[in-house]
């Protein structure tokens, strides 16, 4: 069955309601320019009510210092690394902390596979997410899908996760078309930057586990 991920929750109702939907991962963000960011006391909150839902941190070139902080006060499974961050990178910070890290990748063509197959080398698994436009304040969770066709059909070394633009009225499609055992959403089930809906979610989960 497909997993699921539910990312930039900022309060307890939505993680709460995450959970109830059958959420596999909760994704908490570290990232001052995102309407979606959590200091790491307010983190601490929200993944206290995770169930059994795995905890992620979404961090954007955090430096070490930076993902002290965060680890030290929130119990976090898994590091998704969503910003600029070199292989050497990703394999330093999965060394240096213990734990499982998720390279995201932004795909907008051909060209940027050869980045994807780099970061399978180093990291636990990787997010195969819409590469953000030039000048955009967020890397990620900007609402933006990619050409499918681009990874469907492809061998995949590594774990991995589909994001970007995924709605629950696309997602089932989605899953169809590249065979993605995980997909991720943020912007897809919010009403508002940062407020997700409850019935978005509960949609969003149901229909990307029908369709695996």
């Amino acid at each position: 069955m497909v997993e699921v991920k539910i990312c930039g929750l900022t309060a307890a109702d939505q993680v709460a309601e995450a959970v109830k939907a059958g959420a596999d991962y909760l994704g908490l963000v570290f990232f001052a320019r995102s309407p979606r960011n959590l200091d790491p006391a307010r983190a601490a909150e929200l993944a206290a009510e995770a169930g059994g839902a795995r905890r992620v941190a979404l961090t954007v070139d955090a430096t070490d210092a930076e993902l002290d902080a965060i680890l030290a006060r929130v119990p976090i499974e898994i590091l998704q690394l969503h910003g600029r961050e070199s292989p050497a990178r990703v394999a330093e910070i999965r060394a240096r902390f213990g734990l499982p890290v998720m390279k995201a990748v932004g795909v907008a063509g051909p060209e940027d596979l050869a980045l994807l197959a780099r970061h399978e080398a180093v990291a636990d698994r990787v997010l195969v997410d819409a590469k953000a436009p030039a000048g955009a304040a967020l890397p990620g969770g900007n609402g933006l899908s990619f050409d499918w066709r681009l990874v469907a059909g492809r061998a995949w070394p590594r774990p991995w996760m589909l994001a970007g633009g995924l709605s629950p009225e696309n997602v089932a499609e989605a899953v169809r078309r590249t065979g993605a055992p995980a997909v991720d959403v943020s912007s897809g089930v919010e009403r508002a930057p940062g407020i997700k809906d409850a019935a978005l979610v509960r949609d969003f989960v149901a229909a990307a586990k029908a369709a695996g």
